[in-house]
């Protein structure tokens, strides 16, 4: 979750459709125009202490974050440079240690949350996500 606990369960639900919503990545101006929406909402939220600093960041994080495919042999050097194993790297990135091993060898594609959080990983590290 990427919001404050103290929001009514109806607005964290709305935030995290917008954010994540699979609709929004086929056309990328509207992806844009609904993830600065959700920005201005945020940082309206936290001008009225309803979201903490840390939480702000990672709205500004996920909402400017440009994410791009992430091919196999780039997941892959993420978690060796991280020095984790596949199932350390599965539970920060909250997924399964198949999907991993999937993901590693081109099975599989990350796609939604799991490629923000892995763009963000390439961009800061593994201790910038947790």
């Amino acid at each position: 979750m990427y919001y404050s606990r103290k929001l009514d369960p109806k607005v964290n639900q709305a935030i995290e459709t917008e954010l994540f919503s699979e609709k929004c990545n086929d056309d990328k101006h509207k992806n844009s125009r609904i993830l600065q929406e959700v920005h201005e909402t945020a940082s309206g939220l936290h001008g009225a202490g309803l979201i903490d600093k840390r939480r702000m960041r990672e709205f500004d994080a996920l909402c400017h974050l440009d994410v791009h495919e992430m091919p196999p042999e780039n997941i892959k050097r993420l978690r060796e440079e991280a020095h984790v194993s596949q199932a350390v790297f599965a539970a920060v990135l909250n997924t399964s240690v198949p999907t991993v091993q999937k993901w590693e060898v081109g099975d599989k594609r990350p796609s939604g949350p799991s490629l923000k959080i892995l763009n963000l990983v390439e961009q800061r590290g593994l201790d910038g996500v947790l």
